[in-house]
């Protein structure tokens, strides 16, 4: 199985060129993204990989397989390819496009299914599975244009995992969810066999790392012990290899990027299936074809507090695991219903770009290999520039969406609806909690008859709904109004009717 994704990189001079744009006349959106990412070098970084990787290494796949079907031999592989690399591929190269068209027409590549944005969409607080379902009929919806396919298998961003996310995808209809092998969750267990995830039946194929690794970082490391790495060693590897099935599962830019032409990795990739089908115990089965033919012979249970990747330490650390990565990611969590309240299409596919998972890599503070490796793909200098460039960008987005708020008040605030931990809970004057809270304007005016008159006062007269309104939903407008209500001798009957006004005035009713 081949991982395909580019992101879309920030540019670290955004606020400079914002600025100049500003200047010469009104930002409209395009003009925005156009300034916070660098596209002449998302351009670049892709055309080049084109015609190092992702073309080469196509054609060889795809001859391999139709050289092989006319012997009557069948190789076949998986791509899951991000909607992001897609889009890059439409605007900047094309002929990468029907490269894989003519690789799926054979009839021989399973396409995988996974988030259009290649993203940490699950992850997201309170909407994560909401974000998760959107960005995964991104992605349908893009396969089925490009390649009239419609996956049935699926992996979450870079095999991230956990019961609760493979339970997700269960219904929503998948057969099979990919994700990694890891040492302190299958135990004394191999990852070569098909398992279950735990509360529900979806098959879970799991990836040999140690096999994958061996192609994907070693292959062209002249320290190893086992250099050179020759595709009948590796097949002989494969065929020794004890299990059912085993998932190899690698970065397609290991193919001529990340190990050159010249280290013979394109050579490995021709000769390999070929010594595959030599050894008479081996075939090659998409994911799909594999759940069919093996039974799961037991559970792969990861709490969602233990969810794992196949990156790093094998856990989410690799994009949440420092402070800067927690609060870049709070940011756009907490941007999300804003955006969505809006209903732009174009804001909300520019905080759509802010998911790649990219951005948060780019931010870990690893040391020794692991941070060498978040080095090499990062482009930027350090850890903290790219935190310090992420968080630009994020607050241009916030500061875009707080004035569009304002000029579509009543509608944007009639369909607001805020997160749990930004909702107004009403207390007594004592502090005991009354059970009454409120996370729009329509819910608060819904749950004021039921708060006692001595809670709502106590709120009204010591500002904290006038914070709330301003904090939360930019009513700044409305500070005059409670303040004077605030000053007001009239009884708590009045105060009550004269609060409801003042709310039902900046929403649609």
């Amino acid at each position: 199985m081949f991982e395909v994704h580019q992101p879309y990189r920030l540019n670290p001079r955004s606020y400079e060129r914002l600025v100049e744009k500003a200047l010469r006349g009104s930002l409209e959106i395009r003009d925005v993204e156009d300034a916070l990412f660098d596209n002449e070098l998302n351009r670049r970084v892709f055309s080049r990989v084109a015609d190092s990787c992702y073309i080469p290494a196509t054609r060889i796949i795809t001859e391999s397989i139709e050289r092989l079907k006319n012997n009557n031999k069948k190789f076949k592989v998986s791509f899951s390819i991000s909607g992001v690399f897609l889009e890059q591929a439409l605007m900047w190269r094309k002929d990468i496009v029907e490269v894989f068209q003519r690789a799926v027409n054979t009839g021989m590549v399973e396409l995988i299914e996974q988030t259009y944005y290649h993203s940490l969409a699950a992850f997201i607080p309170h909407y994560g599975f909401e974000e998760l379902r959107d960005q995964v009929f991104e992605h349908r919806r893009i396969t089925r244009e490009l390649f009239n396919y419609e996956p049935v298998s699926v992996e979450n961003t870079e095999f991230t995992y956990n019961n609760d996310i493979a339970c997700f995808f269960e219904n929503m209809g998948f057969k099979v969810v990919l994700t990694e092998g890891v040492d302190w969750i299958l135990g004394w267990r191999s990852p070569n066999y098909v398992y279950r995830a735990r509360g529900c039946n979806i098959p879970v194929l799991t990836r040999n790392y140690r096999l994958s690794d061996d192609v994907g970082f070693r292959f062209s490391d002249r320290h190893w012990d086992q250099y050179p790495l020759t595709a009948d060693k590796y097949a002989e590897w494969l065929s020794k290899t004890p299990g059912d099935v085993v998932l190899i599962a690698v970065d397609y830019e290991t193919f001529g990027e990340h190990h050159k032409a010249e280290t013979g990795i394109l050579e490995f990739l021709h000769w390999l299936p070929l010594e595959v089908i030599r050894r008479g115990n081996l075939e090659f089965l998409t994911p799909r074809e594999a759940v069919e033919k093996y039974k799961p012979v037991d559970y792969y249970d990861v709490p969602p507090w233990s969810t794992i990747s196949w990156a790093d330490e094998r856990d989410l650390s690799a994009w949440l695991g420092n402070q800067m990565q927690q609060k870049a990611f709070t940011a756009l969590s907490e941007l999300r219903p804003y955006v969505v309240a809006l209903g732009e299409l174009e804001v909300l596919l520019l905080w759509k770009k802010l998911t790649i998972s990219d951005h948060f890599y780019y931010m870990a503070t690893k040391i020794g290999p692991t941070g060498e490796v978040h080095s090499y793909f990062s482009p930027y200098k350090n850890p903290a520039l790219a935190f310090g460039v992420y968080m630009e960008a994020i607050s241009t987005l916030w500061f875009i969406v707080a004035e569009r708020v304002k000029s579509k008040r009543r509608s944007v605030l009639s369909r607001l609806v805020v997160p749990p931990h930004r909702a107004f809970y009403f207390t007594k004057p004592t502090g005991e909690y009354t059970g009454l809270s409120a996370r729009s304007l329509r819910e608060l005016l819904e749950v004021l008859d039921k708060v006692p008159a001595e809670s709502f006062l106590h709120h009204l007269h010591r500002g904290d709904l006038e914070k709330w309104l301003v904090e939360v939903f930019f009513l700044d407008e409305l500070r005059s109004e409670l303040v004077e209500l605030r000053a007001s001798t009239g009884s708590y009957g009045e105060k009550l009717d004269k609060f409801r006004r003042i709310i039902r005035g900046v929403i649609e009713v």
